[in-house]
């Protein structure tokens, strides 16, 4: 299937894609700030601000949580992560979604790419027990053939290895299938793996300007997959 995009790039020859969930799909950053700040009540912590978590969000679940108690000051966050994970993990599934989005153009995006008949993967570094339960809350479930989690495999974006076990999952060849997402984890384990990459211009990059990372076009919603 040749996929035209609305840049000066030139169109692309694909069989499936993999789409990144938060920051790609649904602005979760205020999931992220009750769970977190619910968590840190429970330690006796400190809250922290939504807009300090932004720059943390991307990496997985254990780097976020050791990200905001190194914030806060935690002593010894070795010694109390396995508590402040089991209280952040309580507190996220009670939550899941309620505080979050769809960023504007989702679901066109979405039902443009699958009237093309690619086959699609969410692909995140959320975990799956909580990323499952977030697709069927905002109703985008019904797009995915498959959908892999942080937890899904040995290693994490911006590792290669989840992409290139998600387009066996797919049934498509790395470099027919296209990553979506927001951030460098994103383009980093799209380079490494061999897929063509897009970037959204919004979402969580760690603070970094994301059209100064490499990919085939950088766009501001998914619609324009739909144009």
């Amino acid at each position: 299937m040749k996929l035209n995009l609305p840049t000066p790039a030139a169109a692309l020859d694909i069989d499936a894609v993999m789409v990144d969930l938060d920051g790609t799909m649904v602005n979760t950053l205020g999931d992220f700030a009750e769970a977190l700040n619910r968590m840190l009540a429970d330690l006796s912590l400190p809250a922290i601000a939504p807009q300090a978590i932004e720059n943390m969000v991307g990496k997985g679940s254990e780097n976020l949580i050791r990200s905001v108690l190194a914030h806060v000051g935690a002593a010894d966050i070795d010694a109390v992560y396995q508590q402040a994970w089991l209280r952040y993990e309580h507190h996220y599934l009670a939550i899941n979604g309620q505080f979050a989005d769809l960023y504007p153009g989702v679901l066109e995006g979405l039902q443009a790419l699958q009237s093309m008949g690619l086959r699609m993967a969410c692909l995140t570094n959320k975990p799956l027990s909580f990323a499952q339960p977030l697709l069927a809350a905002k109703g985008l479930d019904g797009f995915f053939d498959c959908v892999f989690g942080g937890d899904s495999f040995p290693r994490k974006k911006p590792d290669p290895m989840p992409l290139i076990e998600t387009c066996k999952a797919l049934g498509s060849e790395p470099a027919r299938t296209l990553m979506v997402g927001d951030s460098s984890n994103d383009a980093q384990a799209a380079h490494a793996a061999g897929c063509p990459v897009v970037l959204m211009t919004y979402g969580y990059n760690h603070g970094e300007p994301i059209t100064a990372v490499d990919a085939k076009a950088h766009l501001h919603s998914l619609a324009q997959f739909a144009v």
